[in-house]
């Protein structure tokens, strides 16, 4: 094979042709070193890259599978961690001056459950300032750019991962999602993001073990690759306190399924939202997809009301707990967002949360029963197309101003709130070329139906296959 037929190969086939041999992971690897070489300098997608580490690493892996040893799911993949997560003796700088040399001395637990699974680190993927934001830019590596249009971001906050997968410069990444991290990437990119339900992929370090907010999660580009990473990444852990039961195995099913009758939420504004008409005409042009999956289709927006709100303080309160140090040492040297968002969360009262914490409960409630009446929700999940990787936030939609760096994002925040499972899958494209997802919500805990339902959507309309013209 070509090296430009390896690098497209899917997660799942390149996998199966390392461990039947047919493929040895040190091919696999030049070919996508190969590529990172030609592409990487102008898309800027992996910050961190070690190529004798990864060569290493791709001759153990043929070693093993010539010794017959079981292998795991993941056996002489190259990937790419997103540079929140923890890599033991590789750095992990946040995007921010403070950990610019910060070399961790073990691997995050997603990290960790990758390498197991037979998995070659290569390096890390770019991300705003501890994630802050959906536009990946920082003032140690600069700007991620998008892959179909290098004049525009990829996203955030884990563009770096998007932009390299988009790129064929790896075939599967790691994420993580507050607010969207998985999903806004994923959209402005053409690939698979998974906002799995909190607990279904353990996160650990954390300072809020207790918390389903921030989660840490898969994207590929397409769906049976992020089932595939799940089958690696998803369990309990003993450290973790909300993890989720069930074996990792049982993301390795069969996805296929008959979706007849299966009714569908259609919510194009999630009640009154500005979004984008290049926006709601892809999301519009893809309603008989579903609809020739023989789905009902019927047009029903969730009462959310309160969710930007809950959204907000909560998160606030997230940023407070996790960068209190950041903050109390090194104040001078963080992003004005990222001061604006630990200043929020540090004015909150007791009282404050306890009312946030309470209407989300409520909020909850209102949400499983509207979802009684259905079996998925379909949105957008960017409320914008991919902008100017030179523009910090969108400020404004359809006129209506957004107030903080966050409001761009709320289709994807709101979502959040639920707790239950999102994806985004690639839907289309604007007239000018750029990107467009779809974000398909299950039930609580339904993480395999949403799969199931991208998986159907993905073989009706395949633009997933669409490739940047690097």
């Amino acid at each position: 094979m070509s090296d430009n037929e390896i690098i497209w190969l899917t997660a799942t086939d390149m996998a199966a042709k390392i461990a039947s041999k047919e493929l040895s992971a040190r091919e696999v690897m030049e070919a996508h070193l190969g590529q990172i070489d030609r592409v990487n300098p102008a898309v800027n997608a992996i910050v961190t890259l070690d190529p004798e580490l990864a060569m290493a690493g791709a001759a153990e892996a043929d070693n093993k599978t010539a010794s017959n040893d079981e292998l795991g799911p993941l056996h002489g993949l190259p990937v790419a961690h997103k540079d929140l997560h923890d890599t033991q003796g590789m750095r992990t700088t946040s995007g921010s001056p403070i950990l610019a040399d910060l070399v961790p001395t073990e691997n995050a637990l997603i990290v960790q459950r990758m390498v197991d699974a037979g998995a070659i680190t290569i390096g890390k993927t770019n991300t705003p300032e501890f994630g802050a934001g959906s536009q990946t830019f920082n003032p140690i590596f600069g700007a991620t750019k998008n892959p179909y249009d290098l004049e525009k971001t990829s996203g955030g906050s884990s563009g770096g991962a998007a932009a390299a997968l988009a790129a064929g410069m790896i075939p599967l990444a790691d994420g993580s999602d507050m607010g969207g991290s998985l999903r806004n990437p994923a959209s402005f990119c053409n690939i698979v993001g998974f906002r799995t339900s909190g607990g279904r992929v353990p996160v650990w370090p954390s300072s809020a073990g207790w918390s389903d907010f921030g989660i840490h999660g898969p994207m590929a580009r397409t769906v049976g690759d992020v089932a595939l990473m799940l089958t690696a990444i998803a369990g309990a852990d003993h450290r973790v306190p909300n993890s989720l039961p069930g074996s990792p195995s049982s993301f390795a099913r069969d996805l296929s399924r008959d979706l007849s009758g299966a009714r569908i939420a259609w919510s194009p504004r999630l009640g009154e939202m500005p979004v984008q008409q290049e926006v709601l005409d892809v999301m519009a042009a893809n309603r008989e997809v579903f609809e020739s999956l023989g789905c009902e289709i019927v047009d029903a927006d969730p009462d959310l009301s309160g969710a930007e709100d809950i959204f907000q303080k909560l998160r606030a309160w997230h940023f407070e707990l996790g960068l209190v140090n950041e903050y109390a040492n090194h104040r001078d040297k963080l992003k004005d967002t990222v001061i604006w968002n630990v200043d929020l969360g540090r004015s909150l009262s007791g009282p404050e949360i306890g009312a946030a914490t309470k209407a989300r409960t409520k909020l909850f409630e209102r949400f499983a029963d509207f979802m009684t009446d259905f079996d998925f929700l379909v949105a957008p999940v960017s409320q914008v197309v991919p902008f100017s990787h030179e523009t910090e936030w969108v400020t404004e939609i359809n006129g209506v101003q957004m107030d903080t760096y966050i409001d761009w994002m709320m289709s994807c925040c709101v979502i959040t709130v639920t707790g239950c499972p999102a994806l985004s899958v690639p839907a289309g494209f604007t007239p000018s070329g750029l990107p467009v997802g779809l974000q398909l919500i299950g039930r609580h805990l339904d993480d395999f139906g949403v799969l199931q339902l991208a998986h159907a959507f993905e073989q009706a309309n395949p633009v997933g296959l669409r490739r940047p013209a690097l």
